[in-house]
Formats: C-alpha cells, structure tokens, sequence
C-alpha cells in the first residue's frame, strides 16, 4: 500500500485559519490524504470563532481533537500551505509543492468575514484535493 499524501497548513499561532483547513481537509478527504497545521507559537486554545461555525456549518467538532501545535511536531509533508500570515511565514521543508493562500485572519471579526474566510478555504481545498487527486492519477 503506497503512503498518503501529507499536506500541511501553517501560519504562526495555528489557531483560527490553518485549523479550519485541516478539519475541513479531514472530512473532504482524509480517508485518502493526511492533513496537518502548525504554527510557530502555541496559544492556549484554537479560535472559539471558528471552533463554533465549524460546528455550525460542516457539523465538525474542532475541540475534540485539534489544538495548537508546533511545525517542529510535524512529520515530513509533501505539500506544505501557508495560509497568509501577513509577516513572516513559519517555514517547514517539503518533499512536492509549497502555495500561499493569502487568506486574511478573520479573528476579532464578526460572523460574515469568518463564513467568507470558511468559504474560501474550502473552495482552496477542494482545488487543492482535485490537484492531488490528478497528480496520484499519473
């Protein structure tokens, strides 16, 4: 049986942005690639914003399993996406491809900027899920 795919988001406090992407990686197509996301800080509990529209939206309970996590905690990835961190982006080696997604923090903001920002991670992924499918399909 031939190793999954690893992808892995990161950005600094791996708190709101990059713990959306995995969860949603996780139920788009985590019976076929692993997901990860770190940062380079840890905060003491992953965005309360977030964990509660995840619930609402895709039905996912982030509290159960996620929580801030370091990038030196990460095994070696294939692709690595920093998910725009608007200073320096956290760097973790990569066997395939790297992207920055550029998405902004929607922390502090209200409800709407964060189902946009939900919206567009999850149009990102399903991308991203089709591009991997692609390159296992050569």
């Amino acid at each position: 049986m031939t190793e999954k795919t690893k992808v892995a988001f990161i950005c600094v406090h791996n708190s709101c942005r990059s713990q959306i992407a995995e969860a949603l990686g996780k139920k788009f197509a985590g019976d076929k690639i692993d997901f990860y996301s770190a940062g380079t800080e840890l905060v003491p509990q992953i965005n309360q914003d977030a964990v509660r529209l995840i619930k609402e939206i895709h039905g996912i309970d982030m509290e159960e399993s996620h929580y801030s996590k370091l990038i030196d905690d990460l095994p070696v990835v294939d692709y690595v996406i920093s998910m725009g961190c608007n200073v320096v982006c956290p760097f973790l080696p990569f066997k395939h491809k790297k992207y920055d997604w550029g998405i902004g923090d929607p922390t502090g903001k209200s409800d709407e900027e964060f189902v946009k920002v939900i919206e567009e991670i999850e149009g990102k992924l399903k991308d991203l899920i089709r591009e991997i499918d692609e390159e296992l399909d050569r």
